[in-house]
């Protein structure tokens, strides 16, 4: 192999293994499910450019095709096959007291209250209730606890 000196010359063959590593890396510092399949490519063409040495449009073209494919199907993938959560209601504090019951702390009148959930009071709606009331919690909407008066 003739070099003129350049990086690409000096890396060689292994460029796209150095490319796929900082892709992967990147996909650590930045997750997103995207990175990696771009790593992904960047390996499959490091592995046909030691076997075939196709010419470096070749191995940018395939590189290109590849990372689309790739990072497509895995979209699709993911988009039929969500990961389920052990915690699904993590980011959704009200769905959490769904099935609960607590006291109404402010008469809910017109359809509006307050209740009392631990340390801290909830916006509530639901049938009207005077203070005191127990309500059950059956919904929720942002941080308003939607309510049916308890059992």
């Amino acid at each position: 192999m003739e070099t003129d000196g350049s990086l690409l010359d000096f890396l060689g063959d292994w460029v796209w293994f150095i490319a796929a590593a900082a892709f992967a890396i990147l996909e650590l510092v930045v997750p997103g499910v995207l990175f990696i399949w771009i790593a992904a490519a960047a390996i499959v063409v490091g592995v046909l450019t030691l076997l075939l040495a196709p010419p470096l449009l070749v191995q940018l073209a395939t590189f290109a095709v590849l990372s689309v494919v790739f990072v497509w199907a895995s979209r699709r993938y993911l988009t039929r096959n969500p990961p389920e959560s052990d915690h699904p209601t993590l980011n959704q504090r009200g769905a959490g007291y769904i099935g609960q019951v607590f006291a109404v702390e402010q008469e809910i009148r017109d359809g509006r209250g307050k209740l009392r959930v631990g340390d801290s009071l909830w916006l509530a709606q639901g049938p009207d209730a005077p203070a005191g009331a127990r309500v059950k919690v059956v919904g929720a909407d942002g941080s308003t606890l939607i309510v049916e008066l308890a059992d």
